[in-house]
């Protein structure tokens, strides 16, 4: 075999190779959230990503919060935790996201069942105001309402 058999080998393979490495490995992650009724708004960690049924990308696994909110529902918070399947444990990942040929897809479906929401009655309405009132004529502020949080003020400190 003369040299110039060899290079031209050599070349070829490298050529295929590059070529080979250019059109595999690739990992497309993928949530999927669902909620009944459908049309609520998802926040996942904080960020806003659409209305159900909505699907959003992601990168890392681990723990998501996911928030729900929709009108004349109550809202639903979750902590989901994605675990990360065997083709992507430290080691084997390198493969799969570089030398696997073709393309791995790993869809998350999560499901959500907004329960109605409750009426509050109107003593507890007024109550409220009233504790409202009373934190204003003190001189406190009270933050946004937020369900998952007891009322109460802080003291107003006005900036110079």
């Amino acid at each position: 075999m003369s040299l110039r058999n060899v290079t031209d080998r050599l070349v070829w393979t490298l050529a295929a190779l590059s070529v080979a490495l250019c059109l595999s490995g690739c990992v497309r992650r993928r949530m999927t959230i669902r909620s009944n009724p459908p049309g609520a708004l998802v926040f996942v960690d904080r960020q806003q990503i659409g209305v159900t049924p909505v699907s959003t990308k992601f990168t890392y696994y681990g723990t998501r919060n996911i928030e729900l909110v929709k009108d004349g529902r109550e809202t639903v918070k979750e902590e989901h935790r994605f675990r990360a399947p065997w083709y992507e444990w430290p080691g084997i990942d390198f493969f799969t996201e570089n030398l696997w040929p073709g393309e791995v897809r790993d869809e998350r479906i999560l499901d959500f069942e907004l329960p109605p929401q409750q009426a509050t009655a109107p003593t507890d309405v007024l109550g409220r105001a009233d504790q409202l009132r009373n934190e204003a004529q003190r001189g406190l502020v009270t933050p946004t309402v937020d369900p998952g949080r007891p009322a109460g003020g802080q003291p107003f400190v006005p900036q110079q």
